[in-house]
């Protein structure tokens, strides 16, 4: 059954007021009914879902001191005025600051209703408009750059401390670490946002082709070039351009590219015309670029040029305590989309969590999580953790404990009584275990 529309009603009159209030109730409201201005504003805030209905002549504070008060709580927020014959001027007044009726006394029943009733629909449709841009915003704000280690926290505060800087970046991970939601999140978290997010990936296309989808080219540019085309670069100004595997780009595109972040000016292909640019360039790659013996030929110019602030994207084996939650929120996206429910999952998935090196990082996590929802993946069942190179009896130990209360957390959903229990160990040897380890107990809890 649905909620009955809220009115908030407001008159000194004890009569009138109960008669007022008795009459939208059989209309199908839920009226909340007040003798003053001073506690109907207590009552009221800016996700009020419906409409105010008040009298113009009240003592301490009238009416229409009250509709300036909740005008400026919320302009949005309809509000309906009841007035005698000698307030009429002020109402007309006050339809014109942007109230939204005004009834005059005496008045019929279904006139207040209707009124009522249109008021309580605009009100629900700005409501509904408030929660789309809300969910917006927080989708954007919830691309799957997920963690509560203290790795991915530090990784956060300063993407927020940098977005709204126009200074280039370079972000540096392996493959499939998220590199590209770091670079959109940059561009959402700053004033650019309302500019082009504009992607591409270096390694993907051809040299014969790279420069003309960067920099554009006039009719006539080359063979086939039938009409003018806007490059990247130029579809990105106001924005972000991101150049994904840099380390792929042609020596001769470096030297232009080098030639736009300097001089931010671009020169389309077949043309003399300089074209002035506004950007904001994130570049990523997955080797590091810094090392002369693996940069290859990459230009060592251009490398110091993007190097002005680099971030590195943790690998997901480096911060094993957020696959849970990763996990759950793919798990979570892949049900959506495949219209399953989230399996319960079992031991040897579990035990897959914990034990597996995850080489291909968040995208591997992502694609193994839609495989569990589809019910093609039952995990491993005698999955290990490689062992780091010429590690001490004493380290592998601390490691093998590490991943026993990981796997025993990651089963019992992080709950601390029956993972104690299962250990066979006190309480406070629990926690310190779990600060010696750096294990967040959170990330196990599981997401209902």
């Amino acid at each position: 059954m649905d909620p009955l529309t809220p009115v908030v009603l407001i008159d000194d009159d004890k009569d009138l007021r109960r008669a007022t209030a008795q009459t939208l109730e059989l209309a199908g409201f839920a009226v909340s009914a007040f003798s003053g201005a001073r506690a109907a504003l207590a009552a009221l805030s800016p996700d009020f879902a419906g409409a105010v209905v008040t009298d113009i002549r009240m003592p301490e504070i009238d009416g229409l001191q009250l509709f300036g008060a909740l005008k400026e709580m919320d302009a949005d927020l309809p509000v309906i005025l009841i007035t005698g014959h000698g307030d009429i001027p002020m109402a007309v007044q006050a339809i014109q600051d942007g109230a939204y009726d005004f009834i005059a006394k005496p008045f019929a029943a279904d006139r207040l209703v209707q009124s009522v009733r249109r008021a309580s629909e605009k009100r629900a449709l700005v409501m509904e408009n408030r929660a789309l841009r809300r969910a917006a915003e927080e989708a954007q704000d919830s691309l799957p750059l997920i963690g509560q280690t203290p790795v991915m926290e530090n990784l956060k505060n300063i993407l927020r401390h940098i977005a709204d800087t126009d200074v280039d970046v370079l972000v540096a991970g392996e493959t499939g670490s998220g590199k590209e939601v770091v670079a959109q999140l940059l561009h959402q978290w700053s004033r650019r946002r309302k500019g082009n997010f504009v992607a591409l990936n270096c390694g993907a296309l051809p040299e014969t082709v790279i420069e003309s989808e960067l920099f554009g080219h006039e009719p006539g540019a080359f063979t086939g070039a039938q009409k003018r085309r806007t490059g990247r670069i130029e579809h990105a100004s106001g924005g972000t351009l991101f150049l994904d595997e840099i380390e792929s780009m042609p020596p001769g595109t470096q030297v232009k590219m080098l030639r736009v972040l300097e001089m931010r000016e671009i020169m389309p292909l077949g043309t003399n015309e300089v074209r002035p640019v506004d950007l904001r360039v994130v570049a990523a790659a997955k080797i590091d670029l810094g090392d002369p013996a693996v940069r290859g030929d990459f230009r060592e110019d251009l490398y110091y040029r993007l190097n002005v602030v680099t971030i590195s994207i943790p690998p997901l084996r480096e911060r094993r305590d957020d696959i849970p939650l990763l996990f759950s929120h793919f798990a979570g996206r892949a049900a959506a989309r495949f219209r399953r429910e989230v399996p319960p999952l079992s031991q040897s998935v579990r035990r897959h969590l914990a034990s597996h090196s995850w080489p291909g990082n968040v995208r591997e996590l992502s694609h193994f999580a839609e495989r569990v929802v589809l019910g093609l993946e039952k995990g491993e069942e005698n999955t290990t953790s490689p062992q780091p190179a010429g590690a001490t009896l004493p380290e592998k130990l601390e490691r093998y404990e590490a991943e026993i209360i990981r796997d025993t957390l990651s089963a019992h959903d992080g709950d601390v009584r029956r993972t104690i229990d299962a250990l066979g160990i006190a309480r406070k040897t629990f926690y310190d275990k779990l600060q010696r380890h750096g294990i967040s107990r959170t990330g196990y809890v599981a997401r209902k």
